[in-house]
Parts: structure tokens; sequence; C-alpha cells
């Protein structure tokens, strides 16, 4: 006689389960739900055109249907449901849990949370080999979802970087990390006697090369593929560090500093915008979970100003200005102490 599983141990087991959200994403990046739609309904046929193995997709399909996102028709063939539906491309979530792409390759990391707890770095890193920016930054297969991912402007009270710092006395600024250089268009576009220069992993540097042109920048504006692990374009008047540091653990982000610091020798400083980046959803099961899938891809570290200028002291570098911090936003101009301006930017933290 079968044992009798108790409800509660049932219920933590479904909750633990791994197959179902596995088997949808799969699901998802075969495009299963387009091929239905498109005739193709037999187990074989879907295999051939999703380009997978039959036998494995026999079982995928027959699962699927085991938990409304498919079902069976009575020619041996599968159709979708009104959940299956919502897989199709264009409505809505596919190319959000497709593995293959931008959002769905960053949480494909969550089930292995255990590395970051371990380590306090990304789980990312420790299934993929390098960091969720790195990584999508060096295929090109992920440049047109980084396109359409992008911001048009600022975000995270980013005019407060524009209206709020002295850039009368700027002739040059290197925006590091800067994205797609939404930040340097704004201020080339307020500020005409300024010249920026955009450091960037390569998909990043292409579509911001594209942008600057499009606003009719691209003889006061660059965009070159750096690293801010790596030595950094030096002689520059500022180099913003605007929201970078919120995605790196402390000793990651001293490395950032550090790298800044040389590169500014003993004229240049540093503009450190960084965001506090607290979210804030009405339901605190949502927040507890976009958290914990936050840390999976990039293990950053909420930080206060009182934080950020912490950082700044463990760099070797001192505050010579200071903007009003917002609780998202802290606005802090460094210049690097006397003698740390050629410190080793990977020494200890």
């Amino acid at each position: 006689m079968a044992t009798e599983i108790p409800p509660q141990v049932r219920d933590l087991l479904k909750k633990a389960d791994l197959l179902p959200p596995t088997a949808i994403r799969i699901a998802a990046t075969l495009r299963i739900a387009d091929h239905i739609a498109d005739g193709v309904r037999d187990p074989a046929g879907i295999a051939e055109r999703a380009g997978a193995q039959r036998v494995p997709m026999e079982r995928l399909l027959r699962y699927l249907a085991t938990i409304d996102v498919l079902c069976e028709t009575d020619d041996g063939g599968y159709d979708v449901t009104g959940t299956g539906a919502l897989l199709r491309s264009g409505a809505g979530l596919r190319e959000a849990l497709d593995i293959d792409g931008l959002m769905g390759r960053g949480e494909s990391a969550t089930p292995f949370l255990l590395h970051t707890l371990r380590t306090g770095k990304s789980a990312y890193a420790g299934v993929h080999g390098r960091e969720y920016w790195e990584d999508v930054n060096a295929e090109p297969v992920f440049r047109e979802q980084l396109k359409a991912l992008g911001h048009s402007g600022l975000a995270w009270e980013g005019e407060r970087i524009v209206k709020e710092y002295p850039w009368s006395g700027v002739g040059h600024v290197v925006d590091v990390g800067g994205n797609k250089g939404q930040l340097l268009i704004a201020l080339l576009s307020e500020f005409s006697h300024l010249r920026g220069t955009l450091v960037e992993l390569p998909n990043l540097v292409e579509l911001a090369t594209e942008d600057f042109a499009r606003a009719g920048l691209q003889d006061r504006c660059t965009a070159v593929v750096g690293d801010f692990f790596a030595e950094l374009p030096a002689g520059a008047d500022v180099y913003v560090l605007s929201g970078v540091l919120a995605d790196w653990d402390d000793e990651d982000a001293v490395r950032i500093l550090r790298r800044c610091a040389e590169a500014c020798g003993t004229r240049g400083r540093i503009l450190l915008a960084d965001i506090d980046l607290v979210l804030d959803m009405p339901d605190p099961a949502d927040q507890a979970a976009a958290e914990l899938r936050t840390m999976a891809t990039v293990p950053g570290i909420g930080r206060d100003v009182d934080g950020v200028k912490e950082l700044a002291g463990r760099a070797g570098l001192d505050i010579t200005w200071e903007g009003e911090a917002s609780a998202i936003r802290s606005l802090l101009e460094l210049t690097p102490r006397t003698g740390t301006a050629q410190a080793a930017p990977d020494g200890g933290a």
C-alpha cells in the first residue's frame, strides 16, 4: 500500500520543483507555440522545426500538456492552450522567457544563487564564466536586443548630473560604463564647449556611435571599447561613473574607482553619480523575488551616500565637491590623494 504524502510535504515539493519553469522556458526558446501556429502540430515536425531531437521533444510536449501549456489533439498532435498562446512571438512573454535572449539568459542563473550566497559574487558569472554585461556585450547576437532594451533618455535622476555639477570649467569628459551614451548626449547638447568619450563594451560602443551621429555629435563625441577593470583613457578633465558601482560588490567597486584615479593623474577629477536602487513594490513577495533575481545576475549592494563615501576613502580619493543626496542618487566629485593616482589599481581593498 502506497504511503500517502502529507499535504505540507506535497506543497513544498511542488514549490521546489524546477521542471515547470524549465519546460516553459525551453518551449519559449524553441518557439514551440510559433511552430504550432504555423500548422506544425506533430512531435516529429515540431522537433524538426525547432532543431531538436524527436524523442526528447515528444517527452517535453507530453509534459507541457500536463501543465496546461499545450493540449493533445485526437490525431496525436498538439495545440496551444490559452496559456500556451502567450508563448507566441509578439504576445509579450516569449521574448522575456527565451533562454537565449537577454532577460532569459540573465535569469538562467537564478537556480545557482547558492554561489552568490557563499561567495558574494554573481551566480551568472559562476554559471557562464563571465559577468552578465561582459557576456551580452561580447556576443553580436545581443546587439539588437540591447538596442531595444536601452533607455532613450536619462533615468534614475540622471538629469541632476547635467544640471547640478559645475561643467563650465570642464573641457573633456569621459563617461566610464555609460551604456549607450545617453548622459554624454544630454551633456554635449546642453554645453557646447564639452567634448566627450564613452568607454564601454563592444555592442554598446556600436550602438552609442550610431546615437552620437543621430544627435549630430559625432565630431565632439566618440565611443571606445574599454573595460573599467583595465586601463582607461588618460588625460580627461572629468571621469563620470553614473550608476556603475551599484552593480558591483565593495571589492570590485574599489578596483573601478582606482582605475579611474589612475586615469585622472594629478589634474583630473571623478564625478561619482551612484544610485541606491531600492526596489519599492506594493507586494512584499514580488519585491523579495525581484531582489534575489537581480542578485543572481549582478551582485550589486545597495549603498547610501555614506557607503559610497567609504568606498571612495578606501580607493584613496578625497571629496572635493558634493551635491545634495536624494533617496536614489548621490553626487560626489573625487580627486586622488597625493601618491595614490599611480597606485596599483588591482591591489588589496
